[in-house]
């Protein structure tokens, strides 16, 4: 698979240009804020804005404005040797992984809110496919009709898989799954809708959106469009802190809880290899994809298991250049568990495997991991270690090798 040629004029204009014009917006817009609410109290003390620093800087006026500033990173250091019987080392990865700004709130009323969420590492910003910065993840707009049902407009995640939908902030390995890697939804531009009901102590939510199903930052369109709809079902009621999509037991829960979910998305004349990620196709393609998982968690036993299914309507496809390659196909899972003591140490175990269509080019893969972590603010700022084995195989042969990393997340 050939990999894309990175213009230079394009990385050359995201740093030199983009990103000091961002901070200068940024400090221009803390500067008038610093310098409007303080002039406004001088006449009336009801007037005054309040600011926050209890979940990252939150600057609000009464129930008509709220901007809540928030920052984290991940830095990281790994290595993968060159297999199971040659340990010498084949890959040394140390950089920052992740480097994300985020600002959420309301304008005029609490029901009119917005998120939007910057990315300014190169990892976080998809140069591997398509050689351009893509520096938005999410900037969408919800409004809530009541405290049941809101819709959003803009970009987002679409209600894929759970792993997916849990924030990468609030993850216990690393990265997420190699199964979650090659069949996730991710995000899309579109329209999103979210409902929430009880029956007694059981919770239910629907969740459902039509995208453009060509992924973030898209700057080409089809007339293909993505359907996808999830829904899930909460026995036990909810969990602590929206405990369902994060990952561990940090909220000791003294009854279990439980999170069952199934998930279908379509995604029509697609450009991308993997639906809304990979390679630019010079052709769409038709996906299905279907989803299923569970959430589990009880006195710092916490359990994730994922289950997904793609069929594509063909297993190679010409990129932009005419090279073929492989479109995404196949079934993936991923199970997780880990107990979390009181004072916040944690053991965690994973087990993924993919297992792409007969016939298609990719490989199946395989993957054991056994990590530590240490939180010592929950998810916010924590320290985490992994090591485990990793392997790709088809009928010509088996290459594995081992792993290993640290990373420190800190945010606020």
């Amino acid at each position: 698979m050939r990999k894309p040629v990175f213009p230079e004029p394009e990385i050359k204009w995201a740093t030199s240009y983009l990103m000091p014009a961002l901070s200068r917006l940024l400090f221009s817009g803390t500067l008038l804020l610093a310098l409007y609410f303080p002039a406004s109290a001088q006449n009336e003390t009801d007037e005054r804005a309040m600011i926050s620093v209890s979940k990252g800087l939150s600057v609000s006026k009464d129930s008509i404005f709220l901007l809540n500033i928030r920052f984290r990173m991940q830095n990281r250091i790994g290595i993968k040797t060159n297999s199971t019987e040659d340990l010498s080392v084949n890959d040394f990865e140390a950089r920052i992984r992740r480097l994300r700004l985020r600002f959420d709130g309301f304008v005029g009323t609490p029901d009119f809110q917005y998120y939007i969420q910057l990315a300014f590492s190169r990892a976080d910003q998809d140069f591997d496919n398509g050689g351009e910065a893509k520096i938005i993840r999410d900037a969408i707009v919800y409004y809530h009709f009541n405290p049941q049902f809101y819709v959003g407009f803009g970009q987002s995640k679409l209600p894929g898989n759970r792993q997916r939908v849990t924030s990468s902030g609030n993850l216990q390995f690393a990265d997420r799954s190699i199964a979650n890697a090659s069949f996730t939804l991710d995000r899309d531009f579109g329209v999103f809708g979210y409902y929430s009901g009880q029956l007694h102590q059981m919770v239910f939510n629907g969740k459902a959106a039509i995208s453009t199903g060509e992924g973030r930052n898209i700057t080409r369109t089809d007339n293909g469009l993505a359907y996808t709809v999830r829904g899930e079902w909460l026995p036990f009621g909810e969990f602590t802190n929206s405990g369902d999509y994060s990952e561990g037991d940090l909220e000791f829960e003294p009854r279990p809880k439980l999170s069952l979910a199934l998930t279908f998305s379509r995604n029509e004349r697609t450009r991308q290899s993997g639906g809304q990620l990979g390679i630019p196709l010079a052709q769409g393609v038709d996906m299905n994809t279907w989803i299923s998982d569970l959430s589990f968690k009880w006195k710092g036993h916490a359990c994730l298991v994922e289950w997904m299914r793609r069929k594509s309507s063909v297993l190679q496809a010409a990129d932009a250049t005419g090279d073929l390659v492989a479109v995404s196909g196949g079934m993936g899972m991923n199970a997780q568990y880990s107990y979390t003591t009181r004072n916040f140490w944690e053991a965690v175990v994973r087990y993924s495997q993919v297992n792409p269509e007969a016939g298609s080019p990719l490989k199946n893969q395989r993957e054991v991991l056994v990590g530590v972590n240490k939180y010592i603010n929950k998810h916010r700022i924590k320290l985490q270690g992994h090591v485990g084995y990793q392997s790709s195989y088809d009928e010509a042969g088996t290459r594995d090798w081992f792993l290993g990393m640290i990373q420190v997340e800190f945010g606020i």
